[in-house]
């Protein structure tokens, strides 16, 4: 299902100081440690999907994971660095064609997403697969996400040229999260903590819906006004939670797999 993207080589710049301060290595093992949790928790599927983020001090450079390697066997000096036009800056190997079409574009159509996650994840994908809006909002957690999500209902096939990256792209709008129908879920974020916060809590709440809907019995919607107070509320504080959060994925794998920080 993966394909891998024919890219010019660019200049191995990993030890050059435009490239390896501490900021970059910290947003390494932040991301490297997002790879883990998430095959930890069944969010990925083999050596698809990918996350990326842009390079601390360059906007017009991202890190994302190379193919061929699963979520479980990313580590932090394992993350490539790419350019908008296709050139790995840092790093060995290449990103799968698909990731970098759909993460190149977005970032650049989209410079307030630092971070952004494609994943399959399964219940959040199986609400991607029916019709209608995906969200019922009728749980606290999905409640974190209203007003927040585009739907792309367009599904158009695998993102191997720029155009399909810039479709999803203006699917999304201004929305930090996608459903893309057929296919699976976009979230973006202002950090990568931020993202993954998000990413953690979407699987939760598709999940927490599928087992209510799976009773058969209709789901009780939240008023409009309330769900957007509870929004609000849950977006009051959001980055500094975020962060909290992903700190406790770093503890542990700090003390289960050390190797992810390598």
């Amino acid at each position: 299902m993966a394909h891998e993207l024919t890219v010019a080589a660019g200049p191995a710049l990993l030890r050059n100081s435009r490239l390896d301060a501490e900021a970059i290595w910290q947003a390494r093992v932040d991301l490297a440690a997002c790879f883990r949790m998430a095959a930890r928790l069944g969010l990925a599927e083999g050596i698809c999907n990918h996350f990326s983020a842009l390079v601390p001090g360059h906007a017009d450079l991202f890190l994302v994971n190379p193919y061929g390697y699963a979520f479980s066997e990313i580590t932090a000096s394992r993350l490539l660095i790419c350019d908008f036009e296709g050139r790995v800056l840092a790093g060995s190997g290449t990103p799968e064609a698909t990731a970098f079409f759909i993460h190149a574009r977005l970032h650049h159509h989209r410079p307030d997403a630092v971070a952004a996650f494609h994943t399959h994840m399964p219940h959040a994908t199986a609400l991607a697969m029916v019709e209608g809006e995906p969200l019922a909002w009728a749980g606290q957690t999905a409640l974190k996400f209203y007003g927040r999500v585009a739907v792309d209902e367009n599904y158009n096939g695998l993102a191997l040229d720029s155009s399909e990256g810039d479709r999803i792209a203006k699917a999304m709008g201004g929305a930090e999260i996608a459903f893309l129908k057929n296919h699976g879920v976009m979230v973006t974020g202002r950090s990568i903590a931020e993202a993954w916060d998000d990413l953690y809590y979407l699987e939760r709440a598709a999940e927490a819906q599928w087992k209510a809907m799976a009773t058969g019995r209709r789901l009780q919607v939240v008023p409009p006004a309330v769900a957007q107070a509870a929004s609000d509320q849950m977006r009051d504080g959001a980055a500094a939670s975020a962060r909290a959060h992903l700190d406790s994925v770093r503890r542990i794998l700090a003390r289960e797999e050390p190797e992810f920080a390598r």
